[in-house]
């Protein structure tokens, strides 16, 4: 198992590298549409966790590939991810107004920019995975890739997720309604970052599909439960349907427990080549 300590610099090596990245494939200022490039780069270069891409980034680790042979697909997924958030703020979802201390997209410019930088940006996640040269050239790698994260922003995914949950607003939902929710709207994502890593393997790594699924589900589903516990001091979700709402604080912390070790577990197929996903579960989810 990776150290701790070895593991959060390792993290801090590729949140760093992903900073770059993103900066690089985004449209620069000077070009027009100028104010719809500026505000894209307002909200994806704020900062945060980059949690998909490291998922991604370790999983590479695991199937013998570098960063170099995978930064794209990481791109792809973070501004996939920066685009939904940019949609879920909207007034006519969540109705954000601030997000990592400063005013989130529609604050800062206005709804209708917002509603384009959303477009735009899941427009330049495909774009990425279609033409990036970096990425494996092979037609049926890019289709993959394409297909996986098509799949975890779709109806059967996060939008999905988020047609539940908005449906769900103002009453309580079963544990197991709970975790399929969950598992869209946060999970189908986490649940892409390490399966697009492991389709751009060499020779295929079809065989540890199951095992990196069976890890990314509970994964997922608790790292949104882990969110939402950070949410309730604040009254963030109130009204939503939530683990805390429903269970209380301290089961809910316990449900967080039980889908670590059941990711955790998940990956003793694998052996020590999943090391690196071991570690980012417990930077993810760390113990009380």
């Amino acid at each position: 198992m990776i150290e701790r300590a070895a593991c959060a610099a390792q993290v801090k090596a590729w949140q760093g590298r992903m900073e770059q990245a993103l900066a690089e494939r985004l449209p620069a200022t000077d070009i027009e549409p100028t104010r719809l490039h500026a505000a894209m780069r307002y909200c994806v270069l704020n900062g945060g966790q980059r949690v998909r891409p490291l998922l991604l980034f370790g999983t590479a680790r695991a199937v013998g590939l570098s960063e170099s042979d995978v930064e794209a697909a990481a791109c792809a997924l973070e501004f996939a991810h920066a685009y939904s958030r940019v949609h879920d703020e909207l007034p006519a979802l969540d109705d954000d107004d601030v997000r990592r201390g400063q005013a989130t997209c529609h604050e800062a410019y206005d709804e209708g920019t917002a509603v384009l930088v959303g477009d735009a940006l899941q427009s330049l996640a495909f774009q990425l995975l279609a033409s990036d040269a970096a990425l494996p050239a092979a037609p049926a790698v890019r289709l993959r890739l394409i297909g996986l994260l098509a799949e975890a922003i779709g109806a059967s995914g996060l939008a999905g997720g988020q047609a539940i949950d908005i449906a769900a607003q103002g009453r309580s939902l079963s544990v197991p309604d709970m975790d399929a929710m969950y598992a869209r709207r946060t999970g189908a994502l986490i649940q892409a970052s390490v399966l697009m890593a492991a389709a751009c393997a060499p020779q295929g790594a079809a065989h540890l599909n199951e095992a990196l699924t069976a890890f990314a589900t509970p994964l997922g589903v608790a790292f949104q439960i882990q969110h939402d516990l950070a949410d309730v001091p604040h009254g963030a979700a109130r009204g939503r349907a939530t683990y805390p709402a429903a269970l209380g604080p301290a089961a809910a912390r316990e449900r967080i427990r039980q889908l670590h070790t059941q990711a955790l577990e998940a990956l003793l197929p694998l052996g020590t080549v999943a090391d690196p996903l071991r570690a980012l579960a417990q930077w993810l989810l760390p113990a009380d």
